[in-house]
């Protein structure tokens, strides 16, 4: 059996899931909630999207940013 997500990991893929009302929200939230700098999260972010037990905790969050992600790789 594949080992679970981390408590952090799970928490990365929550805050993905929530929408946010402006410029800065998302960053504030990743500060406060997570004691995370934003670059740090979206280190930690890009490699969850590679991750299969991402993929099995989350499916439909995970598929939706490898998505946008694979859509600004074309766009350079």
């Amino acid at each position: 059996m594949e080992a679970e997500l981390e408590k952090r990991e799970r928490a990365v893929l929550a805050l993905e899931r929530r929408g946010f009302p402006g410029p800065g929200a998302k960053e504030r939230a990743i500060r406060e909630e997570l004691d995370l700098s934003p670059v740090r999260y979206y280190q930690l972010l890009n490699a969850l999207l590679d991750d299969p037990r991402a993929l099995a905790h989350d499916p439909v969050t995970v598929n939706r940013l490898r998505r946008v992600r694979e859509a600004r790789r074309a766009e350079r």
